[in-house]
């Protein structure tokens, strides 16, 4: 077979391909989804105190008298709503810092995002204050500041070299820049008082304590955008994780693909911190997991890691609220105690 004939069998062999993979696609994506709302209606029901489902969403009954749908709808929901949106977006970063890095091993808090929302915090617990921005209340404002400087400071650097944007100047200047962020936090928990480094601590650990809808709604507009990014970047980010030459010669801009994905990655991790503060370990577990289970494509990976991700921190949130009731649990506890030995997994199991 000449060169035409192969390259007419080939192209004829991707579109007999494509219909197969918009399928496969269609129903991972059913399927992810599908358990992230069942978690969310289910999770809402278990606590230390029993709740009647029916009657919480009885409109019948006065809303003063009704406490089940006070304990579902103000105690527990936001909180479950909060869950799955951070565990979303951790998990989705998670997969587009793996592409961007080409680095199974890299999480959404590699480049120094953690340490500046940490900062960022920690600053406004420490120096108190009423300041509000974007109708957030003075930390969450705080954290997601901090996080945008770390991610201005990071994406200059890369950007720098050479008028491009090197990945691996990228990778070299957020281990830097979270090293320094570190020492700057012990700075600044050095000076605190008693009260304020609880307070610091707690948030630290990864707290989902929401006690409304509003910092959801303020950081659903930043998080809806990403999410609609990283379904874009998919069929980009499987050349580009197998390198940059690969990806140019298929006709992927490179440079501008990459500062996409590091800026709408960044974004997600920045905005779902501003909620819970930095909770480890999802954006590398549910990635691998949903890669064990419907291989490697990006196209159905991220919305697998959507779906998944959001169903996972909303899992471990109802670990931490019930296992030691009624004490509750920071989930960054529950993470780590899951993630520490699976990290350790995952480094063994590397060639």
């Amino acid at each position: 077979m000449n060169a035409t004939g192969q390259a007419v069998a080939g192209s004829r062999a991707v579109a007999a391909a494509a219909p197969r993979i918009r399928s496969r696609i269609a129903t991972v994506s059913i399927a992810a989804f599908a358990v992230a709302a069942a978690s969310i209606v289910l999770a809402p029901l278990v606590g230390s105190t029993r709740i009647n489902l029916a009657h919480a969403l009885d409109w019948s009954i006065p809303w003063a008298a009704n406490v089940d749908a006070q304990i579902f709808f103000v105690a527990r929901l936001p909180r479950v709503l909060a869950a799955a949106l951070v565990g979303a977006a951790l998990a989705s970063s998670g997969v587009v810092f793996q592409a961007l890095l080409r680095n199974p091993l890299a999480t959404p808090f590699t480049l120094g995002v953690s340490a500046g929302a940490a900062l960022g915090a920690m600053l406004a617990i420490t120096v108190g204050g009423a300041v509000t921005a974007l109708a957030w209340a003075a930390v969450p404002a705080a954290s997601f500041l901090g996080a945008l400087a770390a991610v201005a400071v990071v994406y200059f650097m890369a950007a720098a070299r050479h008028r491009g944007f090197s990945t691996g100047v990228l990778l070299l200047a957020g281990v830097t820049l979270n090293s320094f962020l570190s020492a700057l936090i012990l700075l600044v928990q050095y000076f605190s008082d008693m009260s304020q480094t609880m307070q610091t601590l707690r948030w630290l650990l990864g707290d989902l304590d929401v006690a409304s809808y509003r910092p959801l709604v303020v950081a659903l507009p930043m998080l809806g955008v990403s999410f609609v990014v990283f379904g874009a970047l998919a069929p980009s980010l499987n050349l580009l994780s197998l390198g940059d030459d690969l990806a140019a010669a298929r006709g992927v801009p490179v440079v501008r693909m990459e500062r996409i994905a590091f800026l709408s990655a960044s974004l997600a991790t920045g905005a779902a911190v501003s909620i819970s503060g930095p909770i480890g370990f999802v954006g590398i577990i549910v990635p691998h997991l949903v890669r064990l289970l419907v291989g490697p494509d990006h196209r159905v990976v991220v919305p697998a890691s959507l779906g998944f991700g959001a169903a996972f921190l909303v899992a471990c949130d109802l670990i931490s609220r019930t296992a030691l009731a009624p004490l509750e649990l920071p989930v960054g506890i529950v993470t780590a105690l899951i993630g520490g030995p699976f990290f350790l997994w995952l480094l063994i199991r590397q060639p």
